[in-house]
C-alpha cells in the first residue's frame, strides 16, 4: 500500500493518472502532455504506476496503451475509510439533519 501512496505523491504521476482517467492513451500521447520531462522519464513514471497496480498496459502493434486500473486503489480506499470513525459519521449525519431543519424553517 505504501507503494501506492508513493506513486500518487509525485505530481507528474498524479497528472498521468488524471489523463488516463478520461481515456486510455499510448505512452507517446501521454508524453506529449509533459513538456518539462523527457519521454524516458514519462516511461519511468508509467512503470512505477504499473508496479503499484494503478494502471495496466496492453500492446497494440508497436504501441503500449495504458489505462487506469480501479482495483489498484482498493487498499488505499480501505485505509482511508478506516480513518472515517463512526463518531464522525454520526456527527456528519447530525449536521446534515440540522441543516435540513434550517432550510425547512426558512
Amino acid at each position: 500500500m505504501f507503494e501506492t501512496i508513493q506513486a500518487l505523491a509525485e505530481p507528474n504521476r498524479f497528472a498521468i493518472l488524471q489523463l488516463l482517467q478520461k481515456s486510455e492513451l499510448s505512452a507517446g500521447k501521454i508524453a506529449e502532455n509533459f513538456k518539462s520531462i523527457t519521454r524516458p522519464a514519462v516511461s519511468q513514471h508509467l512503470g512505477i504506476l504499473k508496479n503499484a497496480g494503478l494502471i495496466v498496459e496492453r500492446r497494440a502493434g508497436t504501441s503500449r496503451i495504458y489505462r487506469v486500473q480501479p482495483e489498484g486503489f482498493s487498499k488505499l480506499k480501505t485505509l482511508l475509510e478506516g480513518f472515517w470513525d463512526p463518531r464522525l459519521e454520526k456527527l456528519k449525519l447530525a449536521a446534515e439533519k440540522e441543516e435540513k431543519k434550517k432550510r425547512r424553517s426558512s
